[in-house]
Formats: structure tokens, C-alpha cells, sequence
């Protein structure tokens, strides 16, 4: 592991990093999602040795660097606004930080012209910052943080101020930068899709601590926390008692039964993801323990896809394809069924239930 983080805390304002602890892989593209204010930049602030912390530790390679200053951690770090220098041509912003290192103006140069051509930028390189786009200056801003041929990579927001085009585009160049430089990649965003569009691992973090680590696809199935999984997404969230039963164990929702398998008993959170809804005008014959009558009280287009919300004792939203939703017959009014598995409940932990 190139980086260990160990107990790091740090209270700065109203922003606090407590006890964070993460290990980063060599070559690994790790995502840090939270919403504003959880702590992600003070974190990466932290690592890049911006602000010493109050305790911890972090570790580079074995050695503790915990101390050292930011400009010998071989760290690099791209913010949000990319903070090119506007006097300066893409080819000298790009080089500025081999300059600073008292580099030959030939080796400069050199590296200058492997790097954009690595982020294909190369037209760029006579051009000033003002005349590139959101996305051009993102890769200069890139090369400029990879031409120090760093350890790790730090990067700060960088899709938040992108169309949705160029995000799409840019996260597909972002995620080979592990592979092409063999940089080990920290991103932190707010925004769900880069966990599972960039992220080989991901943590979750709320104010100031990591309440969840895991790779992308275990975080959007088995978030630990009503939080986590409210954060990835998952629309159908709603407290019950969860009791056994001569059916199995169940949840009790007003006046809602839904079965579940689940350890606890007692009050619980629960949720349930839109897309393991389905949807029919009549009760479906199969394996799945719930069927529920429901009323549409109202549906959403969006693009392709259909976000229809229910009434059945409790409101659940669940999507459909604009085309499935035509061929069902379905209208603000209706009465449908809602079929879903016990399997797909997921029963969180309120800490007054028993397992």
C-alpha cells in the first residue's frame, strides 16, 4: 500500500476530519464521495500538506510524511477551478512545476511534449488559459500535476464544473490515467455516477468520517447506512418494526407488511432501490413475497426512463422505461401491483433493535 492514512483528525472551521483511516493501492483509482461539507477537501488538503493535522498519520511509501512539506511529498493535486496561471502559455503552465524544480530547460521542454501528447493536448501548447475550454483546461491542469511524475494524484471536484457531455468524456480520460502513468488516483466528488463510471474502490464519508469502504458495486448493493444508501441513491426509504411471523420475519409499516430477511428485530430503517420494483396491472405470479396494490399519485419523465411514485400505505418510487410504461398503460390515477423480493429490502440497524 503506497498510502496509509492512520487516525487522521483535524477540525478547521466549521469542517473536521475524525479518525480517518484509508489504505490507497498502488495504481488504484479511489473515490471519496460525500456530500458538501463532509470533509473530502480538508482531507486531500491534508495529504497534500496544506494543513498539518491535529493527529494521525500519513504514510508514503513507509516513510512518515505526516511533517513534511507539501513540495517534497511528491503529491500532486488538481482543484476544482484548475488554477492555471492566465500569463502563461499551456506549454509553460505545464512545465511550471519541473521549472520550480531547477529542471534544464531541454528536459522541460521534452517532458512537456510527452505529457500533452499523453493527454492529447498537444495543439494546445501556444495557446493561453483563457482560450480553452472547461475540459482543455482540465488535462492541462492534469499534465501540469503529472509532469512531477508524482506518487499520488489528487484530484479536487474535477468533473463539477463540466457539462454533461464533457463529464461523460472526461471521465473515460480520467480513468486510465492509473494504467498509462501507474499514478495511484484520489477523486473526491458528490456525485454518485463517478463511483461506478471511475472508482476500483470507493469510501462514503459524513461529517468528517469514513462510514463506509468498499468497491463501487458492493457500496450501491449492501450500503451499510441509511445515509450511504440515501447518498447512492436508493429513492424508498422509510422506518418499521421488524418482527418474526409464522411467514418469516417481516416488517410492519403503518399498516404495511413487507417481508424481508433480516437479523434484527425491533425498529429498523429500510430501503428499497426503485429499480427492483416492478411494476403490473394485475398481482404477478412468481417467487417474489411482495405484491402490494397501489395507486399512482404521480409520474416523472426523464429521458428514456419514467420515475413513477405509489401510494400503497406508504409511497414507493419505482422507474420504468418510457416504452414500458406505455405498453403497461400507466396514468396518474391507476391502480397497479408492485412486486418485489424479500431480498430486496434492505433493513439498517437504528440502534434500538435486537439481532
Amino acid at each position: 500500500m503506497p498510502l496509509k492514512i492512520q487516525g487522521l483528525s483535524k477540525s478547521l472551521g466549521e469542517f473536521h476530519l475524525r479518525d480517518v483511516n484509508l489504505e490507497i493501492c498502488d495504481s488504484e483509482y479511489f473515490i471519496i464521495l460525500g456530500p458538501s461539507g463532509a470533509g473530502k477537501s480538508i482531507l486531500l488538503e491534508t495529504i497534500a500538506g496544506i494543513h498539518r493535522p491535529d493527529s494521525g498519520r500519513i504514510i508514503l511509501d513507509g516513510a512518515d510524511i505526516t511533517d513534511r512539506p507539501a513540495r517534497l511529498r511528491n503529491i500532486g493535486m488538481v482543484y476544482q477551478d484548475y488554477m492555471l496561471f492566465p500569463h502563461l502559455t499551456i506549454e509553460k503552465n505545464i512545465g511550471f512545476g519541473l521549472k520550480q524544480l531547477g529542471r534544464p530547460a531541454s528536459e522541460i521542454k521534452e517532458a512537456t511534449g510527452e505529457m500533452a501528447s499523453l493527454l492529447g493536448i498537444s495543439h494546445l501548447l501556444s495557446r493561453s488559459p483563457d482560450t480553452l475550454s472547461g475540459g482543455e483546461q482540465q488535462r492541462v491542469a492534469i499534465a501540469r500535476a503529472l509532469i512531477i511524475k508524482p506518487r499520488i494524484l489528487l484530484l479536487d471536484e474535477p468533473l463539477s464544473a463540466l457539462d454533461a457531455i464533457t463529464r461523460r468524456k472526461m471521465r473515460s480520460e480520467l480513468a486510465r490515467i492509473p494504467s498509462l502513468t501507474g499514478v495511484s488516483v484520489i477523486h473526491i466528488t458528490h456525485h454518485a455516477e463517478d463511483l461506478i463510471s471511475l472508482g476500483h474502490r470507493s469510501a462514503v464519508m459524513d461529517e468528517g468520517t469514513i462510514v463506509q469502504v468498499g468497491d463501487p458495486d458492493e457500496i450501491f448493493k449492501n450500503p451499510q447506512t441509511p445515509f450511504v444508501a440515501a447518498f447512492t441513491g436508493m429513492e424508498n426509504l422509510f422506518t418499521g418494526i421488524a418482527r418474526e411471523s409464522n411467514e418469516g420475519k417481516i416488517i410492519r409499516v403503518g399498516s404495511v407488511k413487507i417481508h424481508t430477511i433480516t437479523r434484527y428485530n425491533g425498529p429498523v430503517h429500510c430501503g428499497i432501490r426503485s429499480e427492483d420494483l416492478i411494476f403490473s396491472r394485475e398481482p404477478l405470479k412468481s417467487s417474489a413475497r411482495n405484491v402490494l396494490k397501489a395507486t399512482v399519485i404521480k409520474i416523472r419523465l426523464m429521458g428514456s426512463l419514467a420515475w413513477v411514485v405509489v401510494d400503497c400505505g406508504i409511497c414507493l418510487t419505482g422507474v420504468l422505461t418510457i416504452r414500458s410504461m406505455y405498453d403497461l398503460k400507466i396514468d396518474e390515477g391507476d391502480t397497479v401491483f408492485i412486486t418485489f423480493k424479500a431480498s430486496a429490502v434492505m433493513v439498517f440497524p437504528n440502534g434500538q433493535n435486537k439481532e
